[in-house]
């Protein structure tokens, strides 16, 4: 029994032996793979070196066609002959111009292409990509260097996918990138290009090409600029090493770019002395060395090596039987085993001559480091890396720069200021002090908050002409604190001191302190005194008229249907007049016909006295009196009867409510809320208005502002204020104060909003702004361009911005020491600013000034009124605010007033059928057609006198007496006895 089981073990033991050989013998040993290369390209070159460096089993057979790769018809041929030919793989390049080709026939035949050439941004797994795409590492770069303006000049080769990336980072990070195509420029026209950009001064570019021609640019540029110490070159290229710097050096320009290869590695030092040794016997010439496109083509050699190895080691056959196939068959035969390949070359993992060989589920390289290199006198010096986990670290050691307030703390600096309340005043017993101790104010604790935390000390100082500072247009001198620090008089100015574009080119500014606008300040107008008829003023004037019109068109109507209803009209029958009827009906001897004649008239006439009446109480008076009466919610002692009347009743009165109720709120609104009547509210009113003078500080940004202004409106202000006669400027704020005190409202002070804000805080509370600011500045601390204080201060104020110091301050100042009540409110403003107003970074001055040049043609408002109102969806954006209590329009109760017409109408369509329907019913009764019956009584009722109108009943029959006025006999005022 176990001699029988051995011998079942030894015999399934050489089975599986058997058919691992057989699995084993299936797969080829010698792989066919395509090649496509330029002639005489360096990549065929290495493509060559490499084969021979790989001679494992299964053996790679190259099929190697050279042709033109950017000729569509020749790149199409030699594809279809190699599939033909029953390749496994292709190696090769591609341009713009046919890579899409390969990529249709590569997905459609599920052959598998791998390249060194620039990355493409596609889904097609079968197209293995080499080189690692470089754009992440670009706007890490980017940032690194805090470039906000920039030209990217590229190849349409490789640079489009990058120029996307730029594009989409420069509008999340508001950067402004010039974008300049190579291709579409002659040389003559990108030397010109480059000499636009030196007068620009915009030195910071981005190259974006192929080595060759990465080259050629760079000669081109170090032969027609031989100074290049402002410029700042990145090279978005893998092969730093590979480029020659050699006359590029001579100008002292900055670059930086990026290196795939580490030649420091031994096997990338190995592998490069195997190339230099290869067939170099036979060449005539030295051998080029190993550049950063040739090691990728060793790689992907490396990989299609590997990816074989692999799929032999799992048994996977994936041989060629039979005729290859037509790749240009319609529909296209895909290749079976492609996928297998496909996924194999995928799953390649190495480290190469390029670094870590690693593909994701798109082809494209993943899990690589790039080397960040600079140009440094004694040649390329690595700086830092970038890979895809820790993005760009920076591994430079420069000589570490010396605290920037060294040296600070022993120096005495003047800091020059103006005096303004509230920022720097004199103390009320400043005589008894000395120093900085005779000042009080913001700017007084500010500039001590910045001393300490600078580190320095400071003396105080005043300006001596008073003046903040202005170039005079003649003399091209500065004045005032500007003045001072420009000709070194002062090195710090702490004070109200506006932040402007002509200012910032000749002194530096902190970041600001305070934000502000020009403002507007008038004479607080005095409250405005109740007119006899200002009862009036909580409905407006159109309601009343309408009210009038309703009145008036409800009693008419009321007159109307009470005049047309059968139902309005009822009989006044007095108890003498019943008896004389009963009597009248009692049989009598008859009288002799002499008798009876001479009696006729006699009793014709008692008859026609004793006949009742039928009256209508709604005559045109009537109507008035009710219609007032239930108006006045007094009421009436009549009624209307009918159903048409008691819905004009009806509708009156829900009329009556509804505008009795509005009216009553409203008034209260008007009695409790103070109204005070302002003659101006904004610019735009002062603009359009003589009557009211209107004036700046002389000397001032206000003034500046309002000479440079291209808006209409502020164009208007500034030729009336240079032409008014006596003078609208002032020398001082307390004189424009002053002046707006005693004009009694014929004088409007235009300056900043925080010292209007403030004077409106002080004795005698006359003062106030109207409407919003004019523009968006602010204040900032100056020193003179280059001070070593420049970064200090601005970090100082940024510190005192964070811990709340500047609000602390702004609320004791303004509102914490004021003396007209509590103020502020949405006046106060915060002190940091919506614009970048300082930069402590050299490269940031030019984006700086061109901020507060948009700032002062007031485009940054321009843009702000663009996106957030002009394209609003929810209106104006003062819609939902209201100042005062306005009165009620015609809009707010027209809906009321629809009813009424609503009601009227109902009314008279009831009216109308209500009489149609009893004129019915007579006409049968007595035998009429509905015609005459109609007639009959629309002329009694019409012809009717009187104000109750009132109707003889004559000798009809009963039936027609339950309604006389439906007689047309009755209705034409003939007597039946006659006829």
């Amino acid at each position: 029994m176990q001699r029988s089981s051995a011998l079942f073990l030894l015999l399934l033991f050489l089975l599986t032996s058997l058919l691992g050989l057989g699995s084993s013998s299936s797969f080829p040993s010698n792989i066919n793979i395509g090649g496509l290369f330029p002639t005489d390209s360096h990549e065929y070159e290495v493509f060559r070196f490499a084969l021979s460096q790989h001679q494992e089993v299964p053996k790679l057979v190259p099929q190697v066609d050279m042709v033109d790769t950017g000729s569509s018809f020749a790149m199409t041929y030699a594809f279809c002959s190699q599939f033909s030919k029953g390749v496994y793989a292709i190696i090769g390049l591609y341009d713009r111009k046919t890579m899409n080709m390969l990529m249709s026939f590569c997905g459609a035949l599920h052959v598998c292409f791998v390249t060194p050439s620039f990355p493409i941004d596609t889904n097609n797994q079968f197209v293995i990509q080499l080189r690692p795409e470089l754009q992440d590492a670009l706007i890490s770069l980017v940032e690194h260097y805090k470039w906000t303006k920039f030209v990217y000049m590229y190849s349409s080769d490789s640079g489009l996918t990058v120029l996307q990336k730029i594009l989409d980072t420069a509008a999340e990070k508001t950067w402004q990138v010039t974008s300049i195509n190579f291709d579409t420029l002659t040389e003559a026209a990108f030397l010109k290009a480059i000499q636009d950009l030196d007068n620009k001064k915009e030195y910071k570019i981005i190259l974006d090409c192929e080595l060759e021609r990465l080259n050629s640019i760079l000669n081109l540029i170090a032969a027609q600029r031989k100074n290049l110490k402002n410029y700042h070159f990145i090279l978005a290229n893998l092969g730093f090493m590979d480029l020659n710097f050699t006359e590029f050096r001579k100008g002292g320009a900055n670059v930086t770019g990026f290196q795939l290869m580490n030649y420091t590695e031994p096997m990338v030092s190995r592998t490069i002395q195997e190339w230099l040794e290869f067939d170099s016997k036979d060449l005539k010439s030295p051998k080029r060395r190993l550049k950063y496109t040739g090691a990728l083509t060793y790689d992907g050699v490396s990989v299609m090596a590997t990816a074989f190895q692999n799929l032999r080691k799992q048994r996977i056959d994936i041989s060629r039987r039979g005729n290859a196939g037509e790749c240009l068959a319609n529909p296209p035969a895909p290749w079976g085993q492609g996928i297998d390949i496909q996924r194999a070359l995928q799953q390649v993992q190495f480290e190469g001559l390029t670094g870590h060989v690693q593909f994701n589920e798109k082809g494209h390289r993943t899990n690589f480091t790039v080397s960040v290199m600079e140009l440094s006198p004694s040649g390329p010096k690595k700086v830092g890396y970038w890979n895809e986990n820790e993005k760009y670290v920076s591994t430079a050691t420069y000589t570490h720069i010396l605290n920037e307030t060294f040296g600070l703390q022993n120096r005495t600096y003047v800091v020059t200021t103006i005096l303004e309340s509230p920022y720097v005043m004199l103390k009320k017993n400043h005589e008894q002090f000395v120093g900085n101790d005779k000042y009080e104010g913001y700017c007084v604790e500010l500039a001590a908050e910045i001393a300490k935390h600078v580190g320095y000390s400071f003396r105080l100082e005043l300006v001596g002409d008073g003046k903040y500072g202005t170039r005079d247009p003649e003399t091209k001198m500065w004045n005032g604190m500007v003045g001072e620090l420009v000709y070194g008089k002062a090195d710090v100015a702490v004070a109200p001191l506006t932040i402007t574009l002509v200012r910032e080119e000749v002194i530096d500014f902190s970041k600001p302190f305070m934000s502000l606008g020009i403002s507007i300040m008038i004479k607080k107008p005095t409250k405005s005194k109740p007119g006899v008829f200002s009862f009036l003023d909580p409905l407006a004037y159109e309601i009343w008229m309408c009210i009038v019109f309703a009145y008036i068109g409800v009693s008419v109507v009321l007159f109307l249907v009470s005049r047309f209803s059968p139902y309005e009209w009822h009989s006044e029958d007095t108890e003498e007049g019943v008896e004389q009827q009963s009597q009248n009906r009692t049989p009598s001897p008859e009288p002799s016909q002499s008798q009876s004649q001479g009696q006729h008239g006699q009793g014709q006439q008692e008859k026609q006295e004793k006949q009742p009446e039928h009256t209508n109480e709604f005559g045109i008076f009537n109507s008035l009196w009710f219609s007032l009466g239930a108006f006045m919610q007094q009421g009436c002692d009549i009624s209307p009867r009918s159903l048409s009347g008691r819905i004009v009743g009806g509708v009156w009165w829900f009329f009556t409510l509804i505008i009795i109720s509005s009216y009553t709120a409203n008034l209260a609104a008007f009695l409790t809320v103070e109204r005070m009547v302002s003659p101006i509210e904004s610019a735009e009113d002062l603009a359009k208005q003589t009557e009211i003078a209107y004036g700046t500080l002389d000397g001032g940004s206000t003034k500046d502002f309002f000479r440079r202004s291209k808006i209409a409106v502020f164009e208007k202000m500034w030729s009336y204020m240079k032409s008014a006669d006596p003078s609208v400027f002032v020398k001082t704020t307390d004189e424009g104060v002053a002046r707006v005190r005693k004009s009694k409202g014929k004088y409007a002070y235009l300056l900043e909003s925080t010292m209007n804000e403030y004077i409106e805080q002080r004795k005698p509370c006359d003062t106030m702004k109207v409407g919003g600011n004019l523009d968006s500045k602010g204040y900032g601390v100056a020193t003179p361009k280059g001070s070593a204080l420049r970064n200090p201060v601005n970090l100082a104020v940024l510190k005192l911005n964070e811990q709340g110091l500047l609000d602390k301050l702004k609320n004791k100042w303004w509102y914490d020491k004021g003396e007209c009540g509590s103020g502020g409110g949405d006046s106060k403003v915060s002190p940091s600013m919506s614009y970048p107003a300082g930069n402590h970074h050299g490269g940031g001055i030019p984006v700086n000034l061109a901020v507060l040049k948009l700032n002062e043609q007031a485009v940054l408002d321009k843009l702000k009124n663009k996106w957030w109102y002009d394209k609003g969806e929810c209106g104006s954006k003062d819609s939902g605010r209201k100042d005062k209590t306005s009165a009620l329009s015609l809009s707010n109760v027209a809906g009321v007033f629809y009813i009424l017409i609503g009601g009227l109408g109902l009314a008279m369509l009831v009216a109308l059928v209500e009489f149609c329907y009893k004129s019915r019913i007579e006409s049968r009764r007595m035998k009429q057609i509905i015609d005459a019956a109609m007639l009959g009584s629309t002329v009694t009722r019409m012809g009717s006198g009187g104000e109750n109108g009132r109707v003889v009943a004559h000798d009809f029959p009963k039936a027609a007496q339950t309604l006389p006025c439906m007689s047309q006999a009755a209705g034409m005022g003939l007597s039946t006895t006659g006829m």
